[in-house]
């Protein structure tokens, strides 16, 4: 029998759906489903996506049906009649989705029906169902953009062979999306490449329109949006290419090199872009040579974080700051497959060190995955002690942090405790804000 999960580090497949709706340029949800589920999945990732913020007719003011009980018992199709036509004569919208909870999939509503009705809007109007009990966050990102996919970007059979799509980061979920996106397409860019990430800075809904145009989907996660980019190609002809989620000059370059050799990129650019990117980056990151090498910064690690984050902060610890990462603990959902490759993904780290990795989505669990690995001090003659350490992971790593004693630089979702703006753990920048935000917590009150 499944237990439950204390404190769950992701919303649920209709939270992930608002969140990517929040960060498409006036677009509009509509949330069919019961009294409450749009406030609290607000609640829910405005402050754990480090106060994301209402944004454009969302938050507070999202459009929402609200089914009570008497819609339960004789339907709720007429509830969301009334909120889709007063959606469409109050706010100013240029795309308006209807996306659904729990309770109107559980007693049978066909929303897809109901907004065929409103086929002939000036606006277009569409649907995608996206109840919770299909999963998580990342499970919503892919229904929608499976949606509107099928629904809204338009079929081109002249395809722009410098044009490139990029899927895998997920808004909200990963609180750090916008800057993330922000560098890898500035470093795809260097390769002459028309990038669309779809919901970076500057992007609008004719990102989406002219997607079908592209001659590549670029996959930056080993699980998430390669349901996507596969539906991408079936509907669209658009092939695609898995390359995981980058952090670091390592990092970068297997990135940029993979990308490369897929899209027959000229080896001279290749070298080129990364020679660049290599001698500003390595630049940077001799001013903390002497501080790290003076007091002696190495540090055991605790890393927590979703299946893209976790293997990329691990690599990034062990290979780029000589770190000992002993434990990695995922906390997304994953089947069977997608934990073999993420497993995959820890193997070879060029510090030779082997950590253990525990997939657990239970907050509690972490203290009891430390304690197993690195028994309690119980006055023993010799201990090694497992310190000075530090743990990478979410708002929810607090408590463990003072029990231990160890600094804890939050990276993952929730993140309450800091306000994120336009900062990135991805590529090059990413790797030096990164280890910019680690030194500070080591030596902040020094």
């Amino acid at each position: 029998m499944s237990k439950f999960v204390d404190r769950p580090r992701y919303s649920c497949a209709l939270g992930g759906a608002v969140g990517m709706l929040r960060a498409m340029p006036r677009t509009i949800a509509i949330v069919h489903g019961s009294a409450g589920c749009g406030g609290n999945i607000n609640a829910a990732i405005n402050a754990g996506a480090g106060y994301l913020g209402g944004g454009y007719c969302g938050g507070s003011a999202l459009p929402s049906s609200n089914v009570v009980e008497r819609d339960v018992v004789f339907g709720g199709e007429t509830r969301l009649r009334e909120q889709i036509k007063s959606s469409l004569e109050i706010l100013d919208g240029d795309l308006f989705v209807v996306v659904t909870g729990c309770m109107v999939d559980m007693i049978g509503d066909d929303t897809v029906s109901v907004v065929a009705e409103f086929a002939d809007s000036e606006k277009p109007v569409i649907a995608v169902p996206t109840p919770s009990f299909k999963g998580s966050a990342f499970t919503g990102y892919e229904l929608l953009f499976k949606g509107l996919i099928q629904r809204y970007i338009e079929k081109s059979a002249e395809k722009d062979p410098f044009a490139v799509n990029v899927l895998g980061i997920v808004p909200a979920q990963d609180v750090f999306w916008k800057g993330n996106l922000r560098e890898i397409k500035r470093l795809l860019e260097k390769f002459g490449l028309h990038v669309n990430t779809f919901f970076g800075e500057g992007e609008t809904l004719d990102n989406f329109k002219k997607a079908g145009k592209a001659a590549f989907t670029i996959v930056v996660s080993n699980n998430f949006g390669i349901e996507s980019a596969r539906y991408f190609e079936e509907v669209h002809g658009i092939p695609y290419i898995v390359t995981g989620f980058p952090i670091g000059a390592i990092a970068g370059e297997t990135f940029l090199k993979t990308v490369g050799n897929a899209l027959h990129i000229a080896p001279a650019r290749v070298e080129q872009t990364l020679a660049e990117e290599k001698s500003i980056y390595y630049d940077y990151f001799e001013r903390i040579s002497d501080l790290y090498n003076d007091i002696d910064l190495q540090r055991y690690a605790v890393v927590v974080g979703d299946s893209n984050y976790a293997p990329a902060l691990t690599r990034f610890l062990s290979d780029e700051l000589g770190w000992l990462p002993e434990l990695a603990v995922i906390t997304d959902l994953l089947n069977e497959q997608q934990q073999q490759v993420t497993v995959a993904q820890f193997a070879g780290l060029n510090s030779g060190i082997s950590p253990q990795i525990h997939f657990d989505s239970d907050t509690s669990s972490v203290k009891k995955h430390l304690r197993d690995l690195w028994p309690r001090n119980r006055n023993n003659r010799y201990y090694d002690a497992f310190g000075p350490a530090v743990i990478l992971g979410s708002s929810f790593e607090r408590e463990l942090a003072q029990e231990f004693g160890f600094p804890l630089v939050p990276v993952s979702f929730p993140l309450t405790g800091r306000c994120v703006m336009n900062r990135a753990y991805a590529g090059f920048n990413g790797g030096l804000s990164l280890t910019e935000d680690i030194i500070s917590y080591l030596v902040a009150g020094r």
